[in-house]
C-alpha cells in the first residue's frame, strides 16, 4: 500500500475577509474531492484572509499511481486564476516503511 500526500501554500487574489476567503477555498477543496477522489482540507493559515494551505491525500495499491494522482492535483491547482501557488510539499511513504 501506498500513501502519498501534498500541501499547497496559496496566495489568493481579491480577497478582504474571512468569509471571502471561504467563498474561493471551499469550492477548491470540493472540486479537488470530487474530480480525483482523494482526502483533502484545508489545513493552514486559518486566521490570514489572502492566504491558505490545503493538503490533500491519497492510498493507492502503487506507486506510480499514487505520484500520477498527485502530479495531476497539483496541475489542477496551479491552474486556477484565483490562487496563486507559492509552494507544493509532497511525501510519499509504503505501508513497508
Amino acid at each position: 500500500m501506498w500513501i502519498g500526500w501534498i500541501e499547497f501554500d496559496l496566495l489568493l487574489g481579491d480577497v478582504h475577509s474571512l468569509k471571502e476567503k471561504r467563498s474561493v477555498v471551499r469550492p477548491l477543496v470540493a472540486e479537488l474531492r470530487r474530480r480525483f477522489e482523494l482526502s483533502v482540507a484545508e489545513c493552514g493559515h486559518l486566521d490570514l484572509h489572502r492566504r491558505a494551505a490545503v493538503g490533500a491525500s491519497v492510498v493507492a495499491a502503487d506507486r506510480a499511481h499514487v505520484v500520477d494522482v498527485l502530479d495531476r492535483v497539483e496541475r489542477a491547482v496551479a491552474g486556477r486564476p484565483e490562487v496563486e501557488l507559492l509552494s507544493a510539499h509532497r511525501g510519499l511513504h509504503s505501508s513497508d516503511d
